[in-house]
């Protein structure tokens, strides 16, 4: 491993940029290798074995391109994935769920936690289970409706406030003071949570905390970068474009240019457009 290289961060679109974002503050030397599964979003509705079978196929993409670590920016995959395949691959691997049930824990003043989430981050129970296990109660609200808009760029839309309202009355009802984002594309949706849910209410992002776990990890192994920043690299299974151009609204800076790379069902190579056609460009 070499200090200049890449922490590799994978999602099933545009939420992992909450990660990234975070990563560009704490780590400002460390660069970006960035995968979103747009082809294939959303993940929330998706059984277990896909999304097993899709962090298979991802991770060996980031660790060939050369990724130091790897941060699993996606909820449902930390969820359902994580558990099953961490021991699989020679790079150190962060999830979300541990460090954002832990900041939902120090967070709450009433010990009422609730959780937006996708389905099947809910159905996995891990979020309840690390919230319960901390002596605190869960209110996990799954929220279908919620990334398809986000990934539209529909942010601060009526359909994305009508998508809340409902989504965050149990919550209210149930007098939780603490809402943990369980899921990398909610922080862009803070402004419109706030105004439901009013000042009183706690909001919480896992993304600062599991960059800081990420960065204890790289100065541990003597792999945080202290040299000349690399460039970011960012790749889509689904259309670059509209990557680009959500991607770069939601953050409010312009994202560098983003590529192809559609990975195989084995996970053993990727291809890439090259001139208008597919062509294998590496083995794994």
């Amino acid at each position: 491993m070499k200090l200049d290289q890449p922490i590799g961060v994978f999602d099933s679109g545009v939420g992992g940029l909450t990660v990234a974002r975070e990563i560009w503050r704490q780590m400002p030397r460390e660069s970006l290798l960035y995968f979103g599964d747009t082809g294939r979003v959303p993940y929330g509705g998706r059984p277990p074995e896909e999304i097993i079978r899709f962090s298979r196929q991802i991770i060996p993409f980031l660790m060939d391109e050369g990724a130091k670590l790897v941060v699993v920016a996606c909820n449902t995959s930390s969820a359902l994935a994580l558990p099953h395949i961490r021991g699989e691959f020679s790079v150190p691997i962060v999830g979300l769920i541990e460090p954002g049930a832990g900041a939902a824990l120090v967070a709450s003043r009433n010990g009422k936690i609730g959780m937006l989430a996708t389905e099947g981050t809910v159905k996995s129970g891990a979020y309840q289970k690390a919230v319960e296990d901390g002596g605190m109660q869960a209110y996990a609200q799954a929220c279908p409706a919620l990334v398809p808009l986000i990934e539209a760029g529909q942010v601060g839309s009526p359909e994305i406030h009508a998508a809340l309202e409902g989504y965050l009355e149990p919550l209210r009802s149930a007098g939780a003071d603490t809402v943990l984002l369980a899921c990398t594309h909610y922080p862009f949706l803070e402004r419109e949570i706030r105004a439901i849910m009013g000042p009183g209410v706690k909001l919480v992002d896992p993304a600062e905390r599991v960059v800081a776990r990420a960065r204890e990890i790289l100065t541990a192994g003597g792999l945080l970068n202290t040299g000349a920043r690399g460039e970011d690299r960012f790749y889509v299974s689904g259309d670059p474009g509209d990557f680009q151009k959500v991607g770069s609204r939601l953050l409010g800076t312009v994202l560098p240019g983003c590529s192809k790379a559609v990975l195989d069902e084995s996970g053993r190579r990727f291809f890439v457009p090259a001139e208008g056609e597919m062509k294998w460009s590496k083995k794994l």
